[in-house]
């Protein structure tokens, strides 16, 4: 059976050294990268299955390598490990495409499950499926685009997802405790804060045409409606 590779970067040596030996021990193949300047070559190089980052770095910090990697590959997952706790950091995190952020000090065992996590909720884009049309705007799933002849946009991960759970499901309501499960891997109070954001932003994406719009089912969830 093939190892799920993990590309982890970070340049703290000795966390770094118990987190990869601990990964090896359960049948992971872990890359490990402690100069964020070299990280994208890595992932280029091993093309990993998941992505560990730490945010400090010498010479790059994760979120650029993040923000770089989503620009290649808009399915990786991506996980982000930090001492910093602040919720802009956080949310920065999340607009960049992470799928899911651990603060430190963390246990390996937490890790690990949310590793698996993030890999099986990995969804796969069947090629017929890849690009569909919104009343007036094309929505490319996979190159995670959302163009509108008056305006053309670029999406995170978690918003290409958002707007595709929600367009799949349209004209049914979609609870929020099933989007944040999906998306975010837990219905926190902090990742439902999160989610408020990222509905209103797709509710600004999707402005130019009057047609759609994302209704709120006050304590129930979304409702995706085109007229």
């Amino acid at each position: 059976m093939k190892k799920t590779k993990v590309l982890y970067v970070e340049d703290e040596t000795f966390l770094a050294k118990i987190v990869s030996e601990t990964l090896e021990s359960r049948g992971y193949d872990v890359v490990l990268e402690e100069d964020g300047g070299k990280a994208l070559q890595r992932f280029a190089e091993t093309k990993p299955d998941v992505c560990v980052l730490d945010i400090m770095l010498p010479n790059k910090d994760g979120f650029t390598i993040a923000d770089e990697i989503r620009e290649k590959d808009g399915e990786v997952p991506i996980i982000f490990l930090s001492a910093r706790s602040q919720t802009t950091d956080v949310v920065n995190g999340f607009k960049l495409g992470a799928n899911d952020f651990i603060r430190k000090p963390f246990s390996i065992e937490e890790l690990i499950v949310r590793i698996e996590n993030v890999l099986r909720n990995k969804t796969v884009v069947p090629e017929e499926q890849e690009e569909v049309k919104i009343g007036q705007y094309l929505f490319h799933i996979r190159r995670q685009t959302l163009n509108h002849p008056d305006e053309q946009r670029k999406l995170s991960y978690r918003e290409s997802e958002l707007l595709r759970l929600l367009y799949e499901n349209r004209d049914k309501i979609v609870e929020r405790s099933e989007i944040l499960t999906l998306l975010w891997g837990s219905d926190s109070f902090f990742n439902s804060r999160t989610l408020d954001v990222y509905i209103t932003k797709l509710r600004g994406y999707l402005k130019h045409d009057p047609s759609i719009e994302i209704i709120t089912i006050k304590g129930i969830g979304y409702r995706f409606v085109m007229s």
